[in-house]
């Protein structure tokens, strides 16, 4: 055998036993007469030890040409360190070296292979596979491991069978880019890569499995970002004769399973709170609830005093950053140029301070007099030491961009403390918007998700106001999961086609398979899907999740490591009856 213990286990327990470790060679500190190697593998560090006064020559010499990297398999006795090391579990031992077998010699990685590395995250990605070595990214893929298992155990116990289902499906509209895969056995035909697995596991309901889990990947073709990657893992959940309440206590249950489990935290109750509610108070539908700035809205103070940028805003609205006061002007500046910069949008910004003193000033003092000022701190319950940021225009735009000020705020004041956690059920979304430039409604969440009961007449008469029947699960200003009851009836499903702009022929083209088992008994049912890779990160701590991915792609959907995507041989393209045209300019 390779070895007889790993390398993260031995203690003085071993002492005086005669032991085979292999590894990677970490460290190599050579003082010539003596040479110490920290071995490593997946499970610790142990430090090997060669001296001429118990090493033979030839075994001191072969030890010299080991390097960083080295593949290596050693024997020897197991002794205890005159100098311990409490860092390690290993510290307190060593291992004699009897025999040295060089299993595979090592370039020097381009690299170092430590917590602390020197190596960009572009240069990591290409060599992922020494990346992986390191600690911190083999503890992510470990925590990404358990947390698969605690689902997996969790769902099982709930009775949820495990199903896989395809990966080559057709292409079909759920809100992005599909990525294709031409037919070869089928020219000119192509298939999709799921989104999700909706249709499929709404079928499963059909088929009478009444509780259906899968961690299962999807794809979407979409613009990148640190919190998104185009391909995904997703829980992916369905239960048949439930109605919402159902589904939010069984993933409630799930979820506050794992934050005890996985870190510690008890989670007494998951507040619900409305769509408009979210939106009116946080700026957007997945709020941040660890820490307060809840918007104030401030038309009837603001407005009809001569400040032509609020007295044209259809919203003047604000927040209170409490003990802000003593922010320089210099730091309001800064703060003034965020908000500015094409990602949020805004023209500008106005501030209140409420002195330590008592006394008011703002920018805006030659419109509004001191008791003008002191009305609006006090509609903002602001005490003296705070500081208020009040902003101007059309009612989502500037909501959207209050937000993303309030963000930032709370970053800057350590307000998202990442080992606090706080969920919450956001319920009651629009189940359509309208789209200016197709002319049309789309749906807020997908085709077949059901309106609330009571809102299904509003589908004939004024759709825009119908209330889906869909909830979205937030932890910490992230949305890490969501789902809908479904239409389980095939007029329903019709008019909801309808309201969306599908021609019967596109409706039967593409759901036709849908429709037809709906003629056949579906029962009632509901389900959701967490986003498994972002769930892991923010338990762990983080919001980023490629380092929780054993081979992300990069911002522009490339993997580095191995070139991809990447053209294929003309003969492949012949085959699949495919022509590839040169790039147009952009």
């Amino acid at each position: 055998m390779f070895r007889t213990h790993t390398n993260g286990e031995l203690s003085l327990s071993n002492l005086n036993e005669n032991v085979t470790l292999s590894g990677w060679v970490q460290t190599i500190r050579d003082k010539g007469f003596m040479i110490w190697i920290d071995l490593r593998d997946r499970y610790g560090i142990t430090q090997l030890v060669f001296d001429e006064d118990r090493s033979s020559a030839e075994l001191l010499q072969d030890a010299k040409k080991l390097g960083r990297e080295f593949v290596i398999q050693v024997s020897g006795k197991v002794i205890e360190r005159t100098s311990k090391n409490p860092k390690i579990p290993t510290g307190d031992v060593e291992i004699l070296v009897e025999k040295l077998t060089v299993l595979n010699a090592a370039e020097l990685p381009p690299f170092t292979i430590e917590d602390e590395t020197d190596g960009g995250e572009e240069l990591r990605m290409k060599y992922r596979y020494l990346d992986i070595r390191r600690n911190p990214v083999r503890e992510k893929l470990i925590f990404r491991h358990k947390m698969a298992q605690k689902v997996r155990n969790y769902l099982s116990d709930q009775n949820f069978i495990e199903v896989e289902t395809p990966v080559l499906i057709k292409s079909t509209p759920e809100g992005a880019r599909d990525f294709i895969v031409p037919s070869r056995m089928n020219p000119g035909q192509f298939y999709a890569l799921p989104q999700s697995p909706q249709t499929f596991k709404q079928l499963l309901m059909i088929g009478g499995m009444d509780r259906y889990f899968q961690i299962v990947k999807c794809f979407r073709d979409e613009d990148l970002r640190a919190d998104r990657q185009p391909e995904f893992t997703q829980i992916d959940c369905e239960m048949a004769f439930v109605e919402q309440e159902d589904v939010l206590e069984i993933f409630e249950g799930m979820t506050a399973s794992l934050l005890k489990d996985i870190t510690g935290t008890d989670v007494a109750k998951f507040p619900r709170m409305t769509y408009d509610e979210a939106m009116k108070t946080y700026g957007n539908d997945k709020p941040d609830v660890r820490f307060g700035m809840k918007f104030v809205e401030v038309n009837d103070l603001m407005k009809g005093k001569d400040f032509k940028i609020f007295d044209e805003a259809e919203l003047v609205v604000g927040i209170n950053a409490e003990g802000c006061a003593d922010y320089t002007r210099k730091q309001i500046d800064e703060l003034i140029d965020w908000v500015k910069r094409p990602q949020i949008g805004a023209s500008g910004m106005v501030w209140i301070k409420f002195q330590a003193d008592g006394t008011i000033t703002s920018s805006v003092n030659k419109f509004y007099a001191e008791e003008d000022l002191r009305k609006i701190t006090e509609k903002f319950g602001a005490r003296a030491g705070d500081l208020i940021f009040l902003m101007s225009g059309t009612e989502n735009k500037v909501r959207t961009q209050l937000s993303g000020l309030r963000m930032e705020l709370g970053n800057r004041l350590g307000l998202r403390n990442p080992k606090e956690f706080a969920p919450l059920w956001v319920v009651d979304f629009p189940l359509l918007e309208w789209d200016d430039e197709s002319g049309r409604y789309h749906a807020m969440h997908h085709p077949f998700t059901s309106p609330k009961p009571e809102d299904i007449a509003l589908l004939q008469t004024d759709p825009g106001k119908a209330r889906a029947n869909a909830y979205d699960l937030v932890l910490n200003g992230n949305e890490i999961g969501g789902g809908s009851v479904r239409i389980f009836d095939k007029e329903l499903q019709s008019r909801m086609f309808d309201l969306l702009g599908f021609t019967k022929e596109e409706a039967e083209a593409q759901f036709g398979f849908l429709m037809n088992a709906f003629k056949y008994g579906a029962p009632p049912h509901a389900g959701l899907a967490f986003g498994f890779d972002r769930l892991v990160a923010i338990l762990d701590g983080n919001e980023v999740i490629r380092d929780y991915i054993a081979f992300p792609k990069n911002n522009s959907g490339r993997d580095v490591m191995i070139d991809a995507p990447s053209a294929i041989a003309e003969e492949q393209l012949t085959e699949l009856s495919l022509k590839v045209n040169a790039p147009s300019e952009k």
